[in-house]
């Protein structure tokens, strides 16, 4: 057996084993299983350590790649439709920002109308997300 398929074959197995202490989100043992498949092309008769080197980071590219596209879960665009209600803790005056209290806790809201100011304490619905700002619009308007 070749000294160099001896390397990959112990470099998979520490890379694999290093997932289950250290979890990266099947990085590492996406390298030890290229670096366990180079060991085999060495052994088959892929002498040249340079190609050994450039088949595992070209193995290992693709499998992390195919790793985040059929292993992690689509994530929803926005959390807010779970719930849509929220209370005007400060005056939320047009073109400014105030504060309201959603879900148990104090966001950041603008009005999504810019010539309309809403009064503290009143129901608003949240419309959707701009990063940490919530964007809504009180209740009494879109009841009508």
């Amino acid at each position: 057996m070749p000294i160099y398929t001896l390397i990959w074959l112990v470099a998979g197995a520490v890379l694999c084993l290093m997932e289950l202490f250290f979890p990266s989100a099947f990085v590492e043992f996406m390298m030890g299983i290229s670096a366990l498949i180079v060991a085999l092309l060495s052994q088959i008769g892929v002498s040249s350590i340079w190609l050994q080197v450039v088949a595992w980071l070209l193995i290992s590219t693709t499998l992390i790649v195919l790793s985040r596209r059929f292993l992690q879960p689509r994530r929803r665009k926005s959390k807010i439709q779970d719930a849509i209600v929220a209370e005007t803790l400060t005056e939320i005056p047009p073109r400014q920002s105030g504060r309201v209290l959603y879900e148990g806790n104090s966001w950041r809201a603008k009005c999504d109308d810019d010539q309309i100011t809403i009064a503290p304490h009143q129901r608003v619905y949240v419309v959707r997300r701009e990063g940490t700002t919530l964007i809504v619009m009180p209740e009494n308007l879109l009841q009508m």
